[in-house]
């Protein structure tokens, strides 16, 4: 594919510029001006149109959460609150209609996340959004194990008249939980070394040694001071960590700050008149980022749709900040904090050719609209004509 005559936003820190990008076999090989086609070669002329990478949405529960059917609820395993070996990409059906949203509203890659029933919820996966078999399109699993600290682990076991009710009960299995799979995993590496009886096979400590040995962050539900205990944990277990919603984080910047975390911001657009989600305001983006803080913005879909991710971007740039730095927050910023980065959220020679067409500036122009999806040089949504999903996708396309 040649796309030609773009104003490219590469994301990469660069001012705009027009110019063309090519792409073969699912990356993107040449950015420049004047390129030529290759005979057979799709081409779209782009005159007139915003080239931006395809948008990266670091927290949803998409092919799991059926608002309206339970029998599609399957990301949420609300039978014991320590469930670390249940995986997301197994309850993830790629086929569900919430999808076609995906990429009408410019999101080519998503992290797909077990609820927040349990304390310990399951391992989370990066996936791109087109497909049908979920495998096939995974390009990182698992990405992270989620947790979930406040309202949600208490109202479902509280709800039961079941340990954990309240925050110090949440908190202390938490702390019980990561110190015996810690004990597990050194008894594991000592029987190594020196031929020892190897512990019995446990497999929630089993999902939880990629954590614990820094190969996958805890993705943490969190808000308000719950915050501080995501961050005691993360620090006394040696974990990097990565908040998820941090509702009223302008009141915890310089902690923020100095977790090294990454933050997974919002979504700002469910009800925010109880408990914790009356902090719930974009301004603590912008407050994070001017920070320097990783800040990412999210949707929670299909809580909220995947267009609420552009419409936070545009309240952050109403906020003050530059309509660039608000693009970052659903490009590569996400990509970063997911570990994705190598692949996607900037336009780079070597990159998976994933990039939106837009009529506008996002998040500058209100008026912007979505005028072409593209994931690794397949077009997959294109304004007016809905999704084209077809055969000439396959996103195992790219290899790494």
């Amino acid at each position: 594919m040649l796309i030609q005559n773009a104003k490219i936003l590469d994301m990469t820190g660069a001012a705009p510029y027009v110019g063309d990008i090519l792409i073969r076999d699912g990356r993107i090989v040449q950015i420049g001006t004047s390129l030529q086609e290759m005979p057979e070669e799709e081409t779209i002329d782009a005159s007139g149109l915003w080239a931006l990478p395809g948008f990266v949405d670091a927290h949803t529960h998409q092919g799991g959460f059926d608002m309206i059917d339970q029998n599609g609820m399957d990301l949420n395993e609300m039978t014991d609150p320590i469930t670390p070996q249940v995986r997301a990409i197994d309850g993830c059906n790629p086929l569900d209609k919430n999808f076609q949203s995906v990429v009408s509203a410019g999101v080519t890659t998503l992290c797909v996340t077990p609820g927040s029933g349990n304390v310990i919820c399951g391992q989370a996966f990066v996936t791109k959004s087109v497909g049908n078999d979920i495998h096939k399109m995974a390009i990182k699993n698992p990405c992270a194990l989620k947790i979930a600290l406040g309202m949600n682990p208490k109202g479902v076991y509280g709800g039961k008249g079941k340990a954990p009710m309240t925050r110090m009960g949440i908190a202390a299995l938490l702390d019980e939980t990561f110190a015996k799979a810690q004990s597990y995993r050194l008894e594991k590496e000592e029987a190594y070394k020196t031929g020892k009886k190897m512990p019995d096979y446990n497999e929630k400590y089993e999902a939880m040694i990629p954590a614990l040995e820094g190969k996958i962050p805890l993705k943490i539900h969190c808000e308000q001071f719950d915050m501080m205990t995501a961050i005691e944990i993360a620090k006394k277990y040696h974990c990097h960590l990565t908040i998820e919603h941090a509702w009223s984080a302008k009141d915890f910047l310089n902690e923020l700050k100095n977790s090294n975390a990454d933050i997974n911001y919002g979504p700002v657009g469910v009800p925010t008149g109880f408990g914790e989600l009356t902090g719930a305001d974009l301004l603590d983006a912008v407050l994070l980022d001017q920070k320097g803080v990783n800040v990412s913005l999210i949707s929670d879909s299909p809580i909220l749709s995947e267009d609420i991710l552009l419409i936070q971007a545009g309240e952050v740039v109403r906020y003050g900040a530059a309509p660039e730095r608000a693009l970052r927050m659903i490009t590569i910023n996400p990509a970063k904090a997911l570990g994705v980065d190598h692949r996607v959220g900037s336009l780079e020679i070597g990159k998976d050719g994933d990039i939106v067409l837009f009529d506008g500036m996002p998040a500058q122009d209100v008026a912007a609209k979505l005028q072409y999806t593209i994931i690794e040089g397949k077009i997959v949504y294109c304004a007016g004509k809905g999704a084209e999903i077809d055969e000439r996708y396959n996103p195992s396309s790219v290899t790494y």
